[in-house]
């Protein structure tokens, strides 16, 4: 589609389309593997597309990518192609939801922000979505839960069809894993391709954002996206089994800390950003407590003689402890002029472009000061980097 050039010039460091930069040949890959947590957020997605593009440069590729929502779309467009083909592709999908139906009119101002805002909910956003005139006419129409939604997102299965290659991804080359929630059970489901075959369905399904979009049934069961129930899928990555050693960047562009609103407005805003800010802290804290038990186990079981840690019962109670280290590097997305609650349909390209820029120079400082070498507390099994600058 038009708009894919533009892209490619504009994207301040990004090389050429189909290239991996220089770092990409001579990086140094840390030991253990390398995960990849998305967060859901619409537009603000551009952002984790500059992380992915920094860390490619810097020869640091996810062997897992973990995604909800807008993340599951980017996560699966990573994973879904060969590492030469995946910033191309990135910047194809970001080229072709950018800028709305009349491209940038808007400068941006607050005003601008406004229209632009107001152009995205009539008239949807090309290669994404477009309204569902029957939902918008009659709240109380039966349509069906496939179709009892404001948009309709039938655009973006194509543009999803276009750009993944999922026979690529049933190669297994990387690990990916998208969350959605059961939309008659409230359950939360992970659909991993080390477990199953994933799908259109599966990356649809998890960015099926109530009651904008539709739900997506897999196996007959209605999906809505893993955003409303889980935001942050962090604890995939901490809860899995076997553990290994890890590093992991969660990738977060929802600020749960900020300034008190004064305005119907800015509570609008303060609530969207807490709400998918999704229990970030909370999660983080029982991790890192659990881990740290599990550490503990294990020299207490190295403190029993070595003839009783055969014993049956002994060993099925060390098996409760583990010796891996978890390195959690929190990359947060900055606040950016003018925006409010409107942020996630932020399509411009201006607001696209400024995103991707700083997920990628605040992830080349991270790469840059490597903070998770160095010494560390033998009962440390989580650590945590934050990054919100």
């Amino acid at each position: 589609m038009s708009g894919s050039g533009d892209m490619k010039t504009t994207m301040r460091g990004a090389p050429e389309l189909g290239t991996t930069g220089d770092g990409a040949r001579g990086g140094e890959r840390p030991v253990g593997q390398v995960v990849l947590v998305l967060q859901g957020g619409g537009a603000l997605g551009a952002y984790q597309a500059g992380v992915y593009q920094a860390l490619a440069e810097g020869g640091v590729e996810p062997d897992w990518v973990i995604g909800t929502s807008i993340g599951a779309i980017n996560a699966a467009i990573i994973a879904g192609n060969p590492p030469q083909s995946r910033l191309e592709r990135l910047q194809m999908f970001w080229s072709r939801v950018g800028g709305g139906p009349f491209g940038d009119a808007w400068r941006p101002s607050i005003v601008g922000n406004a229209l632009a805002s107001l152009q995205t909910l009539a008239y949807g956003v090309p290669g994404f979505f477009q309204p569902n005139f029957a939902a918008m006419w009659n709240l109380h129409l039966p349509l069906g839960i496939e179709r009892a939604a404001f948009y309709s997102t039938e655009p973006l299965r194509t543009t999803l069809a276009e750009l993944i290659d999922f026979a690529y991804i049933d190669a297994m080359e990387m690990r990916i894993t998208v969350g959605a929630v059961n939309a008659r059970t409230g359950r939360m489901r992970y659909f991993d391709c080390r477990d199953s075959k994933v799908r259109l369905e599966h990356v649809m399904a998890s960015g099926a954002l109530p009651p904008a979009f539709p739900a997506v049934c897999i196996e007959g069961e209605p999906y809505w996206d893993g955003g409303i129930y889980s935001n942050t899928p962090i604890e995939v990555v901490l809860d899995d089994n076997p553990r290994r050693d890890s590093l992991i960047f969660s990738v977060n562009m929802w600020r749960a800390e900020g300034a008190e609103p004064k305005s119907i407005w800015q509570v609008l805003g303060r609530h969207k950003d807490i709400q998918y800010g999704s229990r970030l802290e909370s999660h983080i804290a029982r991790q890192e407590q659990i881990h740290r038990l599990r550490h503990v186990v294990r020299q207490l079981v190295e403190r029993i003689p070595a003839d009783r840690q055969q014993d049956p019962e002994t060993r099925e109670l060390a098996s409760y402890g583990c010796r891996t280290t978890m390195h959690l590097v929190r990359l947060l997305a900055p606040s950016l002029d003018h925006e409010d609650h409107t942020k996630d349909i932020d399509f411009t390209r201006d607001g696209i472009r400024t995103r991707w820029d700083a997920g990628y120079a605040q992830t080349k400082r991270v790469l840059e000061r490597k903070p998770w070498q160095g010494n560390l507390d033998p009962l440390q099994a989580v650590v945590v980097h934050r990054h919100d600058t």
